[in-house]
């Protein structure tokens, strides 16, 4: 089981929305996240259960960032909107930023969301879990 973050931006959310509905069966079997509208809005649509944190603009990017700072994230799909000028900017650019740090796929357009999703259904994303299993413990 894997944790997977769905992250949309408002003109990208009905893309989402769709995105999910299509691979519906490919994320039953894993333990979902999303900020607030887009999960409520992914939720409605699907039979998904996902824990929502709060909007992007909000702080929601930022808890889902927190997870990856930990490594305790394992794929997710930002669909971003980048013709629009975001407010929460640097919140964004963090939680990418974080993302390279710890090596977490990361798709910011739909093209890339599939590809990540069919590697997914084949089975090609084991390695994450060689990371959990052999994560070290923190040092105090």
């Amino acid at each position: 089981m894997l944790k997977i973050a769905f992250i949309a931006h408002d003109r990208k959310k009905e893309e989402m929305v769709n995105f999910v509905i299509a691979y519906e069966h490919v994320f039953v079997p894993h333990q979902l996240y999303s900020t607030g509208t887009t999960g409520t809005r992914i939720m409605e649509q699907t039979k998904l259960n996902i824990h929502r944190f709060r909007s992007g603009p909000l702080g929601g990017d930022q808890q889902i960032g927190a997870l990856v700072a930990d490594n305790e994230m394992d794929l997710i799909v930002f669909l971003r909107d980048p013709l629009m000028a975001q407010p929460h900017e640097p919140d964004i650019i963090a939680l990418l930023r974080l993302c390279d740090v710890q090596g977490i796929p990361v798709a910011t357009n739909i093209a890339t969301a599939e590809l990540l999703v069919k590697a997914l259904e084949r089975g090609d994303f084991a390695w994450r879990e060689l990371v959990h299993k052999y994560k070290p413990e923190e040092t105090k």
